[in-house]
C-alpha cells in the first residue's frame, strides 16, 4: 500500500505560500537541565513573536497537503536559526471554535504556543479532508501512514529545522500520530499522543459491538468549503477543488458495518481493514522506531484500555490517565507535561521526566464530578498492585456477592434513550432503571478501591441464536443514585477465546472473532461468557453499595442485533457455573 520515499529537495519552489500572523510573548534564556515536578513545567520564554504561514506541500503521487506552519520570530521577522519541529496530522489546518477552551484550556490545542519557547509548529491536513486534495481511502490507512513519513522527513531537512522532529495527536490525530510512529521516519524523535486506538476492532466493535460515538468525517462540498482557506486562495477555488475531491472518499460507516468480524475484507478500500488501520498489526515496527512515547488517555473514555495495552507492547513509554472525558484535561496543565517530554527528547534537556515513574493515573471517587484536586498515583507497571481479582457472584436473589442460586430473568428493550449520557466523542453509558437485571451489594462498611482491570464471567440463556450482552459496574449512592463507572460487552456469537497476538493485561481473555469463529446460540441452552470490563482506579465510599447491571442493549449502539428487541435474556447462577465478576479490589 505505501508508495516509494521521494526525495525532499526542492520542494520548497512548489510551495503556495503566503500569510503571516504574530503574538507577543516574553523572552528568556534557555539552560541545559530544568528540573520540574509533574505537571509543573514552566522554563521561561524565549522568543516575543510567531510568524505564520500557509501553504501547499506535494506528495509522491502529486496529492497537495495544507500545512499551516509557526516559526519563532523577532521584531516581525522569524529568527534565523534551526529548530526542533512538532506536528500534528489533523482534519483542518486551523483550530475548531471549541480548541483552547473550558477544559481543554492548556491541553493539546495550546502546543502551537511553543514556538515561544524556540519550536516550529506545524498543522498538517490529512489527505481528503480539510484544505487539503486527494482522496480519504480509508481512516489512518497506510497511504496516510507514507504522508506522514513523507512530511516528518521534509519538515527535517529545512532551513529552519535542525532535524529533530516530534509528534502529537489526541484521539483521531493520535492514531495519525501512532501510525507515522508506525513508518519509522529517521527523524522522528518522539510522539506524544492520546486517546487512540491499538487495534481498530478491539477499539470501534470492542465485544464485536459497534457503540461508540461514531465512524470518522463524512463531509459534504458545502461542509468542505467552510473551512479557512490557504493563504493566496482566498477566493476558494482551490479549496472547492479540494473539496470535490473528498467526494470520492470511503464512506466510513458503510466500511465499518461491512466488517462484522475482525478478518473480513473490505472492497471499498482493497484490504482487511482492521488489520490495515491497526496499530498492533505494526506493533515490531514502533518498537524497532525507538520512538519515545507519551500516552494519555481518561477514565470517562471509551479507549483507556487501548493506552494500556499500547504502554504493555512498548518499551520505556510513559503512560497518563487522568479522571477525563475523551481528549480532556479538567485540573491539569497538559501541555506543560507535553513541553517537558518534547524538551527531554528533542532538545537533550534534562527535565528528570526520564527517571519519573513509567505510569501516573488518577484514582477517582465520584465518576461525575471530576473537579478539584486529583488524587494522582504512581505506578512502574499495569496494573499497579498484585491483589489480584475478588470474585463478585451474581446472586440468583439479585444480592452481589450472594449464593443464591437461579436466573433471573429479563426483556430486551432497544428503545432505551439517555439524554443525560452527553453527545459525541463524550458519551458515556447510563444505567435505565427497570432495564435489564441489577444486582446490588449490602452498603459498603468501608472505603473500597478497585483499580485494574474486571472480568465478567457470564452463563446466560437467550431465546435467539445472538445476543449483546452488555455489563455494568456501578456505584449506588446512599440517596439511591447510580452511576456507571465502567462497561463491558460481548456477542455472544463471539465468545470463543483464543491467543492474543499481542500482550495484554494479567487474565484477560482474547476474542479472535474472526468469521470462522462464530458460534451461535442454541436457544434456551446455557453458553458461557467471559469477557473484560474496561480498566478503573476508583474508590467506592463507606455507605454506598456496589452494583452489576446486565442488559442487552446499550443507547449507544449504531448497529444493534436485527432481531434483539424482545428477546429474552436469563442470567444463571448455579453451583456448577455462577455468573460472577471479578474485581480487582485493592487489599486495604
Amino acid at each position: 500500500m505505501s508508495r516509494f520515499r521521494w526525495p525532499i529537495a526542492g520542494l520548497v519552489g512548489l510551495l503556495v505560500v503566503a500569510g503571516a500572523l504574530f503574538a507577543v510573548v516574553t523572552r528568556a534564556e534557555e539552560t541545559d537541565t530544568v528540573q520540574a515536578g509533574f505537571a509543573d513545567y514552566a522554563p521561561g520564554k524565549q522568543y516575543t513573536e510567531a510568524i505564520t504561514e500557509t501553504f501547499y506541500l506535494p506528495m509522491t503521487d502529486g496529492t497537495r497537503l495544507a500545512v499551516l506552519l509557526s516559526r519563532p520570530a523577532t521584531d516581525g521577522r522569524s529568527v534565523d536559526g534551526r529548530f526542533p519541529v512538532i506536528w500534528h496530522h489533523k482534519l483542518d489546518i486551523y483550530p475548531s471554535p471549541k480548541d483552547g477552551v473550558g477544559p481543554r484550556e492548556a491541553g493539546y490545542s495550546n502546543l502551537t504556543a511553543l514556538t515561544e519557547h524556540g519550536y516550529v509548529i506545524a498543522q498538517v491536513a490529512r489527505r481528503g479532508n480539510g484544505q487539503s486534495f486527494g482522496v480519504r481511502r480509508g481512516y489512518h490507512d497506510r497511504v496516510e501512514a507514507q504522508d506522514a513519513y513523507d512530511v516528518t522527513e521534509w519538515l527535517a531537512t529545512q532551513p529552519w529545522s535542525n532535524g529533530q522532529v516530534g509528534i502529537y495527536g489526541c484521539s483521531n490525530t493520535g492514531d495519525a500520530a501512532m501510525h507515522a510512529v508506525s513508518m519509522r521516519p529517521p527523524h522522528l524523535k518522539a510522539a506524544f499522543a492520546g486517546c487512540f486506538s491499538w487495534n481498530k476492532f478491539d477499539a470501534m466493535r470492542r465485544g464485536g459491538i459497534a457503540a461508540q460515538w461514531g465512524y470518522g468525517p463524512t463531509r459534504t462540498v458545502a461542509d468542505d468549503i467552510k473551512v479557512t482557506p490557504v493563504d493566496g486562495d482566498e477566493d476558494k477555488t482551490l479549496l472547492r477543488q479540494a473539496a470535490e475531491e473528498h467526494q470520492k472518499s470511503t464512506p466510513l460507516a458503510q466500511m465499518w458495518a461491512g466488517m462484522p468480524y475482525r478478518d473480513d475484507f473490505s472492497p471499498l478500500v482493497g484490504s482487511r481493514f482492521w488489520a490495515e488501520g491497526s496499530l498492533s498489526t505494526y506493533a515490531a515496527q514502533i518498537r524497532e522506531s525507538q520512538v519515545p512515547l507519551y500516552i494519555v488517555g481518561g477514565w470517562r473514555d471509551e479507549f483507556r484500555d487501548q493506552g494500556i495495552v499500547t504502554a504493555l507492547n512498548t518499551s520505556g513509554s510513559k503512560l497518563l490517565i487522568g479522571p477525563w472525558l475523551h481528549c480532556e484535561n479538567p485540573g491539569l496543565a497538559l501541555v506543560q507535561e507535553a513541553h517537558r517530554f518534547f524538551d527531554e527528547h528533542l532538545k537533550g534537556i534534562d527535565t528528570g521526566l526520564d527517571e519519573a515513574p513509567p505510569i501516573r493515573y488518577a484514582t477517582v471517587s465520584d465518576i461525575g464530578n471530576p473537579t478539584g484536586a486529583i488524587d494522582w498515583r504512581e505506578a512502574q507497571a499495569w496494573p499497579p498492585t498484585d491483589s489480584g481479582r475478588t470474585d463478585f457472584v451474581l446472586g440468583g436473589d439479585g444480592v452481589l456477592g450472594s449464593q443464591a442460586t437461579g436466573s433471573r430473568k429479563f426483556t430486551v428493550n432497544t428503545a432505551v434513550e439517555c439524554p443525560e449520557a452527553g453527545s459525541g466523542s463524550t458519551v458515556q453509558p447510563c444505567h435505565t432503571g427497570g432495564e435489564g437485571t441489577s444486582y446490588t451489594s449490602a452498603l459498603l462498611t468501608r472505603d473500597t478501591e478497585v483499580t485494574g482491570t474486571p472480568l465478567a464471567d457470564l452463563t446466560v440463556r437467550v431465546d435467539r441464536p445472538d445476543a449483546h450482552i452488555f455489563a455494568y459496574v456501578e456505584d449506588v449512592a446512599p440517596d439511591g443514585t447510580v452511576s456507571v463507572v465502567t462497561e463491558g460487552r460481548l456477542t455472544a456469537a463471539l465468545r470463543a477465546e483464543g491467543e492474543a497476538p499481542y500482550a495484554l493485561p494479567p487474565g484477560v481473555p482474547y476474542h479472535r472473532s474472526y468469521r470462522e469463529d462464530a458460534r451461535p446460540l442454541t436457544p434456551g441452552v446455557a453458553a458461557r461468557l467471559r469477557f473484560d470490563i474496561l480498566p478503573l482506579s476508583y474508590v467506592f465510599r463507606e455507605g454506598h453499595r456496589m452494583q452489576i447491571t446486565v442488559t442487552g442493549y446499550d443507547h449507544r449502539e449504531s448497529i444493534p442485533l436485527a432481531d434483539a428487541h424482545g428477546s429474552t435474556i436469563e442470567v444463571v447462577t448455579d453451583p456448577a457455573q455462577p455468573s460472577l465478576v471479578q474485581l480487582p479490589v485493592v487489599k486495604p
